[in-house]
């Protein structure tokens, strides 16, 4: 059995850690901080990199939308954890919708269903669901102060998250939904790729809101988001925790170091 870095069970007694997040992906786990990335391959390969800073930080929308395109850094970079392959194909997945206003709209609907499902298999093929409930496990170990515990098999946290994106992805539905129809301004060619960009912005906004709210009530609009996890995550292994475990020891190194 390989032993538990000894950072992790140092991070234990720590009374303050940073806040981590991640990405599952076929291969390995992404987990983040503000300033660092790591990403633990299930082949015992680890890469590590920089997160990109912000000077939005206190603009409200603005932040929100370098906040979701510093998310992907790890993956669009040419020094990230994606081949150039793979790069491509994200991106022609992501920018393919704004082609669709040509079309009409029963046909930009059904291409919309296409282009979203096609995305969710590739995002999620693979051992992709399994190591996703690992990265939720592991940032609950970080959280919980049981990183060594849950590395030797005696912890077992949870596998879902409050934090999952898989939450953010839930609440942008009704939210886009909303700002399509108080949009203010007469349509026009440009109007669905507005529509979308200040839909994902103000849900980062309402996002936060939640995160940051005294009250658990808040937490009712994650709910559906929660549930979703039942279907974008699966237990994961010792093995496969011990993967996302990882990459948080890589990026804790960097940023306790």
């Amino acid at each position: 059995m390989r032993a538990c870095p000894p950072l992790l069970a140092e991070a234990d007694s720590r009374p303050q850690l940073p806040r981590l997040g991640g990405m599952a992906r076929p291969d390995g786990v992404v987990i983040v901080s503000e300033r660092f990335w790591a990403f633990a391959g299930s082949d015992g390969t680890l890469r590590e990199g920089a997160m990109p800073g912000s000077r939005f930080d206190r603009i409200p929308l603005l932040r929100g939308v370098m906040k979701l395109a510093a998310a992907f850094a790890p993956v669009f970079r040419r020094s990230g954890v994606a081949g150039r392959r793979e790069r491509r194909i994200l991106a022609m997945l992501v920018v393919a919708p704004v082609g669709f206003v040509f079309l009409p709209a029963a046909a930009a609907w059904i291409a919309w269903g296409l282009v979203s499902a096609a995305l969710l298999v590739w995002i999620f093929r693979g051992r992709t669901l399994r190591l996703h409930g690992a990265e939720h496990r592991a940032i609950a170990a970080v959280e919980e102060r049981r990183l060594a515990a849950t590395w030797a098999g005696e912890a077992c946290p949870s596998r879902f998250s409050w934090r999952c994106g898989t939450n953010f992805a839930a609440l942008v539905v009704p939210v886009t939904a909303f700002a399509d129809r108080i949009w203010p301004f007469a349509p026009a060619l440009y109007t669905p790729l507005l529509v979308t960009v200040f839909s994902l912005a103000l849900t980062m906004e309402l996002w936060r809101a939640v995160q940051a709210s005294p009250w658990r009530a808040a937490r009712i609009l994650l709910l559906p988001g929660l549930g979703l996890q039942r279907l974008t995550t699966r237990e994961p292994a010792l093995e496969e925790t011990r993967v996302a475990l990882t990459a948080v020891e890589a990026v804790l190194r960097r940023e306790l170091g």
